[in-house]
């Protein structure tokens, strides 16, 4: 199947998943929404069938992402627990982590923060300063990370950190699953201007002891270990992107439909409906290198997918960008008010601009990775 055409399944969960977020609508209950989600076997729709999951992959769940989005209740820990810290855990972690993690992810019972994002680090993997040493059989986790999503409700925390090399002595990066309660481990929530029903946090690990197991996959594969999340998040943020686009822009095209002035309705007006169209196609054309970049996930062409994936995390946060920016001018005052509830996307939309990496970043992955450029930097 081309990664362009949805098989028939992917289809008829795109159609039962839109089902779901128009019962549920702009002003849902997120831990309802979450709930029912889980009963019907869309949060674990990537997971292995053997560990509770739906035995599909990333294409599958950023439709459930995306069409939940168009349905104006998006679920941003979609994008942490099941597609980073699940997929990570599916492809690398031991058997007990699999059982543990796994079937309570898809079930939606537990949920699963992730942790990378240091206040001096930036979009710099190689500057992350949360280190991790051995300690006999334990290791011992300190550092610090900020804006991390959802760790108020999380039961754990996938956190990114570095170990020596004991043949090189260079540090390293590994993940490890620090449980909510564990000693040492401290959150404070960040106070954002930006609203969301994901609050975002600072975290301090002052020596957090972990036990061995707490370590997800090899030692030695770390870096591997972490393109294998962080491609998936950057996937999901795109689906999250054109989803808020796709709710933006039928707004504004039932308001152009209906609202009448001068015995028109203004979507009769190419002032009006041909910047609306162009934010449709924006928004379709962002979605193909989203399906193809999940293809090549899926399929296990890491290299190709990296690519695809940064270019449809960029494509579809500028096309959401503009097509919130688009359906607010349409609505003119009304896209101000709570009635149309607009307003509020300008900010959120510029979130897919600036996380999971800043646009910047990716068009300097493309100009050095793709076109061969050299760095600056």
């Amino acid at each position: 199947m081309s990664p362009l055409i949805e098989s028939e399944e992917q289809k008829a969960l795109r159609t039962a998943v839109a089902t779901l977020g128009t019962r549920h609508g702009r002003n849902h209950d997120p831990v309802e929404l979450w709930s029912e989600a889980a009963k019907l076997g869309y949060l674990g729709v990537n997971l292995p069938e053997e560990y509770g999951g739906g035995g599909g992959g990333i294409a599958e769940l950023s439709i459930v992402l995306e069409e939940l989005g168009a349905a104006g209740c998006p679920l941003l820990m979609l994008v942490v627990s099941p597609a980073i810290c699940g997929t990570v855990i599916a492809r690398f972690g031991t058997e007990q982590q699999k059982q543990t993690w796994l079937p309570a992810i898809a079930e939606g019972s537990r949920i699963m923060a992730f942790g990378i994002t240091e206040p001096d680090a930036g979009s710099n993997s190689h500057r992350i300063t949360t280190t991790a040493r051995r300690d006999g059989d334990d290791w011992i986790l300190s550092g610090r990370k900020v804006f991390i999503s959802g760790v108020d409700i999380a039961d754990a925390t996938l956190v990114v950190g570095r170990t020596e090399d004991a043949r090189t002595g260079r540090l390293k990066p590994c993940l490890f699953i620090v449980p909510r309660d564990a000693p040492g481990f401290e959150r404070r929530q960040i106070d954002m201007e930006l609203t969301g029903r994901e609050k975002q946090f600072e975290l301090t690990l002052d020596d957090v002891r972990l036990p061995a197991d707490a370590l997800v996959g090899d030692e030695d594969a770390g870096l591997l270990q972490l393109f294998a999340g962080l491609n998936p998040e950057r996937i999901m943020t795109a689906a999250f992107a054109i989803g808020l686009g796709r709710y933006a822009v039928s707004r504004a095209v039932e308001y152009a439909r209906d609202r009448t002035v001068w015995q028109q309705p203004i979507g009769s007006h190419q002032a009006i409906a041909h910047p609306l169209a162009q934010a449709h196609i924006d928004l379709e054309l962002a979605r193909l290198m989203m399906q193809k970049a999940a293809f090549l996930y899926d399929s296990g062409d890491d290299t190709a997918a990296g690519e695809a994936a940064n270019m449809a995390k960029y494509a579809a946060g500028e096309a959401c960008v503009k097509a919130v920016d688009q359906a607010v001018h349409t609505l003119g005052g009304n896209g101000l008010t709570r009635e149309f509830g607009l307003a509020s996307l300008i900010t959120v939309a510029r979130v897919s601009r600036i996380a999971p990496v800043s646009r910047e970043m990716i068009l300097n992955y493309v100009s050095h990775q793709s076109l061969g450029l050299p760095k600056s930097y």
